[in-house]
């Protein structure tokens, strides 16, 4: 008995070790794409609902909006197959393609429409981005493939809003937008639709044959939830990943790499800047004059070398990349010698330990940043050095969540490569969505509100020239730079168009996803 127990226990290892290798082997076989998957290293998600988050670059697959951007960015037709404004209504109408359905097979209608537009307007669901449809007085549906929305003022960039995915009624009214599963279960009209979602790890889509563009070429898609930039290198090098957004840094490690991968450094007009919080901090409240002062104090060309690695441009105006930027404003390039001749001015001393003080109140406060966004750590680790070094007690800390409420100051990211109006009206105008650091300038309020209900291209240059002269005499921002979004691309995936300018967060590469081929 003992003899062919000792046999068995022989024989029962061996297989054992024989299941574990297969395994191994098979883990690591199983983690690379399939020919007919696209594997795409992502942040993580909690919730998907264009109508409620303005960050999501997931929002462009599984959505579609009545109107979309093109190769230029411009506005196009999307669900909608035209358009016209009314100007002495203040009525834009659009016409709605024929056969348009969600993924679930149901029809698409003027009053989907019509509910997501209430829905982002309704105060309960707090949306991201009510600012831009403030304006809406009324909405109404003639007939399924019709809506007219007349607005309070003038807007001439209202189709530029309306790329925003639009919702199926059937699935949420009535019910809390908020909280509802939809959030973790999205269902769009966009060109791939939600198959899977495995929380913290993968969210698995599907093209969508009834896409109103046409079926997309590639069958199947994972956001695989990898956040952290080193592993998305790692992962792009092993082929783990097919594509990436990476920092400067792991970009320029992957070039020097003899992989399957490229790298395309793409332009974008995302911002960087040190926000100040005139609403929630004793400091500036006090004294709104130090955005201005502390301009001076930036040195931009370091911190473009150092942290970007070169790759970007020093930023002055949040609208530096728009046909209606106007370059002669103030600057604020770099002058230690200024800032401290301003600060002197305005009554600042500097006490006994060498900081500035004025009142009893000592120019200290802290530069916040996201600790999942490497990039704004090293930014604000550079600011604060940078103006320790001229006498003001200014430190750096990383957090998990911004208290926009009661933090000093944080670097914040902002920016459109689309109509003027986006990115600067939500945020700059008082008491807007967006505008999350209590900044209230009156003429910048009246040039915004100008600048948006004009038609008339030479009025709003001079606008918007308007805007950013206002505002370099209140600041509200240290505008740091314009960052370029590195994106690692598997040579196998064609059709990447890498000359189009992103926006906020490196978002709208996959504006022609549904043209993407995957040649493996």
């Amino acid at each position: 008995m003992k003899n062919i127990s000792k046999k068995w226990k022989r024989i029962l290892a061996a297989a054992l070790l024989v299941s574990a290798l297969a395994l191994l082997a098979g883990c690591g076989s199983e983690s690379k794409p399939a020919g007919d998957t696209m594997v795409y290293g992502s942040q993580d998600y909690t919730a998907i609902n264009p109508a409620l988050y303005e960050h999501g670059e997931i929002n462009l697959l599984i959505f579609a909006g009545l109107t979309a951007h093109d190769a230029d960015n411009n506005v196009v037709p999307g669900l909608a197959e035209k358009w016209s404004y009314d100007k002495g209504a203040k009525t834009w109408t659009f016409r709605l393609r024929k056969n348009l359905t969600f993924h679930d097979g149901e029809p698409l209608t003027s009053a989907d429409v019509k509910f997501t537009l209430e829905s982002i307007l309704d105060e309960k669901n707090g949306s991201e981005i009510v600012s831009n449809y403030a304006d809406i007085k009324k909405i109404s549906c003639p007939d399924a493939r019709t809506v007219k929305i007349q607005l309070k003022e003038e807007n001439v960039g209202f189709p530029e809003y309306m790329t925003i995915g639009i919702l199926p009624k059937h699935l949420l009214e009535g019910k809390d937008l908020t909280t509802d599963e939809f959030n973790q279960k999205p269902v769009g009209a966009g060109p791939y639709k939600l198959t899977e979602w495995d929380e913290g790890q993968s969210i698995t889509l599907e093209r969508f044959d009834g896409y109103y563009a046409g079926k997309a070429n590639i069958p199947k898609i994972i956001f695989k939830i990898v956040p952290d930039s080193a592993t998305r290198l790692l992962q792009l090098e092993s082929g783990d990943l097919d594509m990436a957004q990476l920092t400067p840094k792991d970009g320029k490690a992957l070039m020097k790499k003899d992989s399957d991968c490229s790298v395309y450094e793409m332009d974008t007009a995302d911002y960087r800047a040190i926000a100040y919080n005139f609403a929630g901090s004793k400091l500036f409240k006090k004294y709104p004059e130090l955005a201005n002062i502390l301009s001076y104090g930036i040195d931009r060309q370091a911190i473009l070398k150092s942290v970007l690695l070169g790759e970007g441009e020093i930023a002055y105006s949040p609208i530096q990349k728009n046909p209606f930027n106007d370059s002669s404003i103030e600057k604020f390039n770099y002058d230690p010698a200024k800032m401290k001749s301003l600060l002197e001015q305005d009554g600042w001393k500097k006490n006994k330990d060498g900081w500035y003080e004025k009142d009893g109140t000592e120019l200290k406060f802290t530069i916040a940043a996201m600790s999942d966004d490497q990039v704004r750590v090293d930014m604000a680790n550079m600011c604060a050095e940078q103006l320790k070094k001229e006498g003001v007690n200014a430190t750096a800390e990383n957090r998990k969540e911004l208290d926009w409420a009661g933090q000093d100051a944080c670097i914040i990211g902002w920016g459109s490569p689309f109509d003027a109006d986006d990115h600067t009206y939500k945020v700059f105008t008082t008491g807007a969505g967006d505008n999350y650091t209590g900044y209230s300038n009156a003429d910048v309020d009246r040039a915004l509100e100008a600048a948006r209900s004009t038609d008339d291209n030479s009025l709003r240059k001079q606008y918007y020239s308007t805007f950013l002269h206002s505002m370099t005499e209140q600041m509200p921002f240290t505008y740091i730079a314009y960052i370029k979004a590195n994106y690692g691309v598997n040579k196998a995936v064609k059709g990447v168009d890498k000359n189009v300018v992103l926006g906020h967060h490196g978002v709208g590469i996959f504006w022609n996803v549904a043209d993407w081929k995957l040649e493996r």
